[in-house]
């Protein structure tokens, strides 16, 4: 294997940078949905009848122990061959990853609402509190401060797996890398060197700011 090349560097590089802001433009996306999907199931799981809960826990518990490469080529090639051969492969990566990691967050969201005392649901019944009071006042404010951590956790995890997006033709960091080693049949060493202190340099930070937060939230009194 060859050593390492400052001027291989300097070529792969910008490459490199240019799937990086892929990757992050990915991780907006389908944070945002993981967030929002996430925080709907752990409501709905709450608040739905058994004929809505039970379809609802098998459809997340079948998302959740498949393999995210698999989800990723079964609906990209559903979307290419019934829907729209068209459709970019960002947003379905971006969306496929989304929902998979929603069925984590789902269950992060909903261990902090049943971490929440019994006692909050019943003072909020006495006061005659609507149900739209109770959960925007009461109980999400709560499990806000008891997932935070869990769900943070999960969105440095899904980060760090947009690489699989490679499979369906999301040009990311890996993606780069390996176009440019076919191109020179050179520059492994460089460019995956790059992509991994990359994906250090954006996760480590936010790993620590989530830390603080935590900390944070653990220490106030709502």
């Amino acid at each position: 294997m060859e050593g390492w090349s400052n001027e291989r560097a300097a070529e792969v590089f910008p490459m490199v940078l240019d799937g990086f802001w892929v990757v992050l433009q990915v991780t907006a996306v389908a944070a945002t949905i993981a967030v929002l999907v996430g925080l709907a199931v752990a409501i709905t799981e709450q608040v739905s009848s058994p004929w809505v809960r039970r379809p609802l826990s098998g459809v997340m518990q079948f998302i959740r122990n498949t393999p995210l490469l698999v989800q990723l080529l079964l609906v990209w090639a559903a979307t290419s061959y019934y829907i729209n051969p068209d459709w970019s492969a960002f947003i379905v990566g971006s969306a496929v990853l989304g929902v998979h990691y929603s069925s984590y967050t789902s269950e992060s969201f909903r261990a902090g609402i049943e971490a929440i005392p019994q006692g909050q649901w019943e003072a909020s019944t006495a006061l005659s509190l609507p149900a739209h009071r109770t959960w925007f006042a009461v109980i999400l404010p709560q499990m806000m401060r008891r997932s935070t951590a869990a769900v943070a956790n999960w969105l440095i995890a899904m980060f760090k797996e947009v690489p699989a997006l490679f499979a369906i033709g999301v040009l990311e960091m890996i993606s780069q890398v390996d176009k440019y080693l076919g191109q020179t049949y050179s520059g492994a060493v460089e460019g995956y060197t790059i992509a991994g202190l990359l994906f250090l340099a954006a996760s480590y930070p936010v790993a620590v700011a989530m830390r603080r937060l935590e900390n944070r939230l653990a220490k106030s009194n709502f």
